[in-house]
């Protein structure tokens, strides 16, 4: 047919541009790695387009060692460079690399996936209430991201500020419990910013919590267990903080790790240094090594 493209000129989905890595399941990543995982002579492989994404030679070794590198460099890649990973950076990229044939046959899967993201975003944004503030001439107008702690100032005169945001999961409050303990109640005398304990009920969670880690708290400490890596919003929260500080520049986050773990220590994380709890020969330094981390400007 006259004008048709042809399979290795499919075009991008449209709005894949604006389509974030994280809109391809499971299946298409799998896929992927079928195509790009191999090591061949004749095709550009995954260390082609880690390549392309400025890793270097130590980090693609890294994924070497994975059993399927390709899931961990897409895995990598948002927290690396947040707002350019979409699905049609990766498309271009594998046009460069001349890979027709993943175009060709991951194509409509890929297509697929972007229309459904774009679909779900679009019911989001339609779904969402509209809230009218009441009309009181005796009070001014309070945003939603003002009084958000036990001791803000609903008025956002004076917005409570704090050490470090502690991201957790629920069943590791023992242990932020005690963090508590050694680095508020002590000589350190740090302000940590526990979500449970300090935040007040009623606003969106992910509208306080980007507030809380941008602008509220200086560092953010990231309790790591197997639990962790199984909630998205923990998930949510240490990419957003990565973002604001790519490649841990600022020393703005700090991983701890306080028990011993059955799963892979996430990838994202391993290039920053971590306190670790669980090392009994420096466990006696712990405490004092995080909280000079944290009184760190």
């Amino acid at each position: 047919m006259a004008g048709a493209a042809a399979p290795s000129e499919r075009p991008s989905p449209a709005g894949a541009d604006v389509v974030p890595l994280v809109a391809l399941n499971c299946a298409v990543r799998r896929r992927l790695g079928l195509f790009l995982n191999p090591r061949a002579p004749v095709a550009a492989d995954w260390t082609a387009l880690a390549e392309r994404l400025g890793y270097d030679y130590l980090e693609i070794k890294h994924f070497e060692r994975r059993p399927d590198p390709t899931a961990e460099l897409l895995h990598d890649w948002p927290a690396r460079c947040p707002d350019g990973a979409t699905v049609g950076r990766l498309l271009q990229l594998l046009r460069l690399l001349e890979r027709h044939d993943v175009l060709s046959d991951l194509g409509p899967a890929i297509e697929e996936a972007c229309k459904n993201y774009l679909q779900k975003k679009q019911q989001e944004e339609a779904e969402k209430p509209v809230q009218v503030l009441e009309v009181d001439s005796s009070n001014p107008k309070i945003s939603e991201l003002r009084g958000i702690t036990m001791r803000d100032d609903p008025y956002g005169q004076k917005p409570e500020l704090f050490d470090a945001f502690i991201c957790y999961c629920a069943n590791d409050i023992q242990f932020v419990q005690e963090m508590i303990q050694e680095l508020e109640q002590t000589e350190h005398r740090l302000k940590l910013c526990v979500f449970d304990r300090d935040v007040l009920p009623g606003t969106s969670v992910f509208s306080i919590t980007t507030e809380l880690i941008e602008r509220r708290c200086r560092k953010m400490v990231v309790v790591i267990s197997d639990d962790y890596l199984d909630s998205e919003e923990c998930d949510f929260q240490t990419k957003f903080a990565l973002s604001l500080s790519p490649g841990a520049r600022l020393k703005r986050l700090i991983p701890v790790k306080y028990k011993s773990m059955k799963k892979e220590f996430p990838s994202f994380l391993k290039f920053i240094t971590v306190c670790d709890y669980t090392n009994p020969s420096t466990n006696k330094w712990f405490w004092t090594r995080l909280a000079k981390s944290l009184l760190l400007p």
